[in-house]
């Protein structure tokens, strides 16, 4: 039992199979939140005025002010402009998003057309992953129901207002989870990170003003509309309003999706999870994420999960996902794993991190497999500088941080490697 309030999995039945259609929705208050906007008459900045009350934080990673972003939506702009939602989910540790979208699909639908209430936008996408199938099948089937009850199409609850939403199955490139990235594959192209400026609010989807947000923070925009912003405030801490999905992994005794208040202490989420597997001692954790900086054990369990608690220790809470690591884990065999992970999802279009991901991978490589030499240390560390920061996207910053992370706090694990051409634990 979750002894913490819940405002995204609240009153949903994982084991019953009916659980997530439209009409168990509506009993636990579903589509209440357009309904108040509509018979209220609550205008577009209301909306997203309650929105930045709320200090609701982009759940996928970025942690920028959800409302803030609405408001940079061009309000006299006459053409088309469109709202996206970025269900590509490919961060390794990562599996909240799909849960949302299996369990309580008809959140999500409705936090979007508050959202496209909000922002005066009459179509929008859902991009879901390529590697969840019976995902996309879900939503399409609750995408299917709401349309039929009158909750999208035109004239909403009869209503002036209307807004479609298409469900738009992606094809598992992780690069595509990089909002401008997922922009072009949607429009058709091959999916590579745009320049920016222009942001997609002034240039996104065919060119259109954009709004993306992630999957969890549109699911969390209902209950703002429900009770206020600022409850939703209270639920966490000021600057970290709400509660929030973590993906808990690893060596646990029971990993998976659990929903705790923003600013709630590591070690609170630990015992969650039943504590560490086979009673052992907790070595390092990733907070947010295979492509966040690692923190030793002993940081993480004298820490709390928001994001600034999370950026003060020295890592960052990213999409949420809690990758656990106890004493036996050899820190230079998760690297060679992760550093290759980023060096195969690389999409090419920059060239400190086309050449310089494969460069991290080989050495690291080398150094698991006894061939490594003292001075790859500072031969990482200079290649994971001239990588951070000078690319299109994030995802060199994705690539290097972990690696200048694991050496800067597993610095002796690397130099037995090195020196004993085999693993310390």
């Amino acid at each position: 039992m979750n002894p913490f309030p819940q405002t995204l999995l609240d009153q949903v039945d994982s084991s019953d199979p009916e659980n997530w259609k439209l009409s168990h929705y509506v009993k636990r208050g579903g589509y209440a939140a357009i309904k108040k906007i509509l018979s209220d008459k609550m205008t577009p900045d209301e909306v997203i005025e309650e929105v930045k009350k709320s200090a609701l934080r982009g759940r996928g990673g970025a942690g920028f002010p959800t409302g803030l972003k609405w408001s940079f939506m061009p309000k006299q702009y006459e053409g088309d402009k469109y709202i996206v939602c970025n269900s590509d989910e490919g961060e390794p540790g990562t599996f909240k998003d799909r849960d949302i979208m299996r369990f309580n699909p008809h959140i999500l639908i409705e936090g979007m057309v508050v959202a496209a209430y909000a922002m005066g936008v009459k179509a929008g996408y859902n991009y879901i992953h390529g590697e969840i199938w019976d995902t996309y099948t879900r939503m399409e089937e609750a995408v299917d129901e709401a349309r039929v009850a009158g909750y999208l199409g035109e004239n909403i609850l009869g209503s002036n207002f209307s807004f479609n939403l298409y469900n738009h199955h992606g094809y598992g490139a992780y690069i595509c989870g990089e909002e401008t990235a997922l922009l072009e594959s949607l429009e058709g192209k091959k999916g590579q990170p745009r320049f920016k400026p222009p942001f997609p609010a002034n240039f996104g989807l065919y060119g259109k003003p954009t709004t993306i947000n992630n999957t969890e923070t549109f699911a969390s925009v209902p209950w703002i509309i429900n009770h206020g912003g600022e409850k939703y405030l209270e639920l966490g801490k000021p600057n970290n309003g709400g509660t929030k999905l973590f993906s808990v992994s690893g060596h646990v005794n029971k990993p998976g999706n659990y929903e705790i208040p923003m600013g709630t202490p590591f070690a609170a989420l630990l015992e969650m999870a039943g504590g560490m597997r086979g009673g052992r001692k907790l070595k390092a954790c990733i907070p947010g994420g295979s492509s966040m900086p690692v923190l030793p054990g002993d940081v993480m369990m004298e820490t709390d999960m928001d994001y600034d608690s999370i950026a003060k220790a020295g890592s960052m809470l990213g999409s949420g996902a809690v990758i656990i690591m106890d004493e036996t884990t050899c820190m230079v065999r998760a690297l060679e794993r992760l550093s290759y992970f980023y060096f195969e999802e690389s999409c090419g279009q920059c060239t400190p991190c086309r050449e310089g991901t494969g460069w991290l991978y080989r050495i690291i490589n080398r150094i698991e497999n006894g061939k490594g030499k003292m001075e790859d240390l500072d031969l990482l560390d200079n290649i994971a500088d001239n990588i951070q920061g000078r690319t299109i996207c994030a995802l060199g910053d994705a690539a290097a941080m972990p690696v200048r992370a694991m050496i800067e706090h597993f610095r002796d694990e690397f130099i037995y490697h090195i020196e004993n051409k085999k693993c310390m634990v």
